[in-house]
């Protein structure tokens, strides 16, 4: 404990151990999105940590869960990574229709319930629809956890996705400087990063479009994704490279 002098008497100062910003209150919660019936660990409100949003299943999620049930085609067979996977919903529908898909997170709490909705799901009672799911951690513009997954992982991958993962503009420059090395370790074939964005401020809906451009990549909003989610407006961005004549 610390004491400091004011006005003649000394005041106590209470220092906090990181785990009381810390809620753990995970409630088991069903999720529903066209035929795919999803239960997984996650809170009912936001921590008092800005940093464990992963916790929680946000609008962006829901709305990239539900264009991924109706357009499962894409996923079929595919190796997918997905960046600020939190509780791990849309890896979680991805791996009833994917080869491999890869949840990654930053946040060491926010990892282990991840871990723990990838066990629920890889039980011997889930196994034949979730197989191949694998948590790994990843902080956007680390070059060695960077460098770990492009080596684990040398083939790259069919689709990386994000949703909901644009709250902090600090960390848009970031994100899309690790989508464009993720982008380009794939060897044959294309890869696309699939960004379900909620518009919170004007300021963060041009800084994602302008570093996007900046990383040498066509972003386009594809078509009738543009919807409320959670008495906001999101969208479905498609992000590639752009060829090297364009």
């Amino acid at each position: 404990m610390l004491q400091m002098e004011g006005e003649g008497e000394e005041e106590d100062i209470v220092c906090l151990d990181e785990s009381f910003f810390i809620d753990d209150n995970y409630q088991l919660t069903t999720f529903t999105f066209g035929s795919q019936v999803i239960e997984l660990l996650c809170l009912q409100s936001a921590s008092t940590d800005f940093d464990l949003t992963g916790q929680l299943v946000w609008p962006g999620a829901m709305l990239l869960n539900d264009y991924l049930s109706k357009n499962a085609e894409l996923l079929q067979g595919c190796t997918v990574l997905e960046l600020g996977s939190g509780v791990g919903i849309t890896g979680i529908l991805c791996s009833r229709f994917c080869s491999k898909v890869v949840l990654t997170d930053h946040n060491e709490e926010v990892l282990k319930i991840l871990k723990k909705n990838i066990e629920l799901h890889t039980s011997s009672e889930n196994s034949k629809c979730c197989s191949g799911l694998v948590a790994e951690k990843l902080e956007w513009g680390n070059s060695e956890q960077i460098g770990h997954i492009l080596q684990t992982y040398s083939d790259g991958f069919d689709l990386i996705l994000g949703a909901d993962i644009c709250f902090q503009q600090s960390s848009i420059c970031l994100l899309f400087d690790t989508v464009e090395k993720l982008l380009r370790n794939r060897r044959e074939g294309q890869c696309k990063f699939i960004l379900a964005y909620v518009s919170r401020t004007k300021i963060m809906d041009s800084l994602v479009i302008s570093e996007a451009v900046r990383c040498g990549m066509q972003i386009n909003e594809l078509v009738g994704t543009r919807s409320v989610v959670g008495n906001l407006e999101g969208v479905i961005f498609e992000v590639t490279l752009k060829k090297q004549d364009e």
